[in-house]
């Protein structure tokens, strides 16, 4: 789900002092708008700057830890997947522009807002750092040269949206369906354990790779977004923190008190790459297979978002179509993967907080334009050159702590273990993420260490096998725990049943280091071992609750 664009987020950054007698402010029935819309309004301003400011945000995130973290060559990132990804966000900005324009007639409010769209945060960076990155070096280790491996891991990107995009595509039509039978501890539990250890600690620990640049942006993120205090001359609080991080990385790395931390930045180039639909991602398929368990639930909790952002539109004033909405964004996502792309769009959360700014259906209009035509022409590219990880990241942390404030905020509090409970297999899955980088453990003492069952099951299988499937994991366990806590033992007997029978294929616990699917009978005898035994915990934790459920029920309060 996007739950990053938190309305706080957005108010802080572009409009710090929105008067509360303005903010969410459902239309007056009674005001008579019936006035032709128009096609911008001056305050279409601020909501296209909040909105390329997310975009580039996650765009140069995805390019740096896909060019700096794995090594990926720099000119496939902005000349194959960059013009595709902002394609998706160029088709679903049009798309909700239209869709704006055509509420504003039919209901005669010229103040209708339109939808925000464009790249999710917490996917696109699960994508560079679950999926691409990885494949990328385990295309390598396998033999492939570098411009193969990049090749194929591109190949894997714009297959992994076309996945995405059908499954979206489909749900559109049951979304409140999965919505009901999903509760919201384990869909928001699942995304903040991404947010708290992967949109979090992974960059905090490149914001303290340049501690004197980092830690002051983040310092001051804190103190004007989460402390509330006051900027000089009132600035939002967000852009402070980006300028004086970019000053401190360009007026101390010449100097060298940055060490090998500051790297100059590039000249200016001229990308141009149209992104025409290409058959490639037809190769990617199949290398699709091991990621499913991640894919899937990506799509999935966009689905579910995409539910919770049009109700609040809803409840603002503008009533749009829960199907179009969702329509849109699978289909933008399918394009952008057909047409070279790597990372999905959605609708943002903060529709209302964009209405209180002023802005109506034109800021969606600019924005995908200059998204767009940036990744065809490549000045979005430069501009993400410019943008060193960093002075990024502070705003990333700050994002991640919204959405795992928000898991708890958003959840009733007696599901809050559930939540908590949630977070460990993506802890887990971080922890395998490093173990599973060959400069840190040598592959061959990686293996000897995973094999190793002179105790039982080794220490570090139990890590990849707890992380593998975690999104997945996470919404089962949480689930379970819900319906625990709301004394429905049986209910919780079936999730776990669920959860043993995908752990048997691999879709969660994949005993395979990589992740990937399987048939049970297809595995060696000592991963098929590991395999029955943790899916037998799932039965045994089912008979015991469904035993449990023969108890008397006990009505008291606590």
């Amino acid at each position: 789900m996007t739950v990053r664009d938190i309305s706080v987020w957005r108010r802080a950054f572009l409009f710090p002092a929105t008067p509360a007698s303005v903010r969410f402010r459902p239309r007056d029935p009674h005001v008579n708008t019936s006035s032709k819309p128009a096609l911008f309004v001056s305050s279409d301003f601020n909501g296209f700057l909040g909105l390329l400011v997310d975009n580039i945000s996650v765009m140069a995130f995805l390019a740096t830890a896909l060019i700096g973290i794995f090594g990926f060559p720099a000119d496939l990132v902005y000349t194959r997947m960059f013009p595709g990804t902002t394609l998706g966000v160029l088709l679903g900005n049009l798309a909700y522009f239209v869709m704006a324009r055509r509420l504003a007639k039919r209901s005669g409010n010229a103040q209708t807002t339109a939808m925000p769209l464009g790249v999710d945060a917490p996917t696109s960076i699960g994508m560079g750092l679950l999926v691409l990155g990885p494949a990328f070096l385990s295309y390598k280790q396998a033999g492939m040269d570098e411009h193969a491996a990049a090749i194929a891991t591109w190949q894997l990107g714009m297959a992994s949206l076309v996945v995405m995009g059908v499954f979206k595509t489909v749900l559109s039509f049951f979304g409140p369906l999965v919505q009901r039978h999903v509760p919201r501890a384990g869909l928001l539990g699942s995304i903040a354990g991404i947010a708290l250890v992967l949109m979090g600690f992974l960059p905090l620990l490149e914001i303290m790779k340049v501690p004197m640049v980092g830690f002051a942006g983040l310092g001051i993120v804190l103190y004007a977004l989460v402390a509330r205090g006051a900027m000089p001359w009132n600035l939002p609080g967000v852009l402070v923190a980006f300028v004086v991080g970019l000053l401190l990385y360009l007026v101390l790395g010449p100097l060298g008190w940055l060490g090998h931390g500051y790297h100059p930045a590039a000249a200016w180039q001229w990308r141009v790459a149209l992104p025409w639909p290409t058959l490639q991602w037809i190769h990617g398929l199949p290398l699709t297979l091991p990621y499913l368990p991640l894919i899937l639930p990506f799509g999935l909790l966009m689905v579910a978002g995409g539910i919770n952002v049009t109700e609040s539109a809803r409840a603002a004033g503008d009533n749009y179509n829960t199907r179009d909405i969702l329509l849109v964004e699978a289909l933008a996502t399918l394009v952008a993967g057909c047409c070279g792309g790597v990372a999905q769009t959605t609708p943002y959360i903060g529709q209302p907080a964009y209405r209180a700014m002023g802005a109506r259906t034109g800021y969606v209009l600019l924005t995908g334009i200059v998204v767009g035509l940036g990744g065809v022409f490549g000045y979005l590219s430069n501009l993400v050159e410019l943008l060193p990880l960093a002075v990024l990241a502070p705003i990333l942390i700050y994002v991640a702590i919204s959405i795992t404030t928000q898991a708890f905020e958003a959840t009733p509090q007696r599901y809050a273990a559930a939540v908590v409970f949630s977070f460990f297999p993506a802890i887990a899955d971080m922890v395998a993420i490093k173990l599973g980088d060959p400069t840190y453990v040598p592959r061959e003492h990686f293996v000897a260490l995973y094999n190793d069952a002179s105790h039982g099951i080794s220490e570090l299988a139990v890590i990849n096998v707890l992380g593998n499937g975690f999104i997945i994991t996470s919404m089962i366990w949480a689930s379970f725990v819900v319906a625990m806590i709301d004394g429905r033992p049986r209910r919780a007997a079936s999730i776990l049943l669920l959860g043993g029978a995908l752990t048997l294929f691999g879709v969660i616990h994949s005993v395979v280091p990589t992740g990937s699917l399987y048939l049970p009978w297809a595995l060696d005898p000592a991963l098929r071992s590991i395999s029955l035994q943790f899916a037998g915990a799932y039965l045994m934790l089912a008979v015991v609750l469904a035993l449990l459920s023969l108890q008397p029920r006990n009505t008291a309060q606590a």
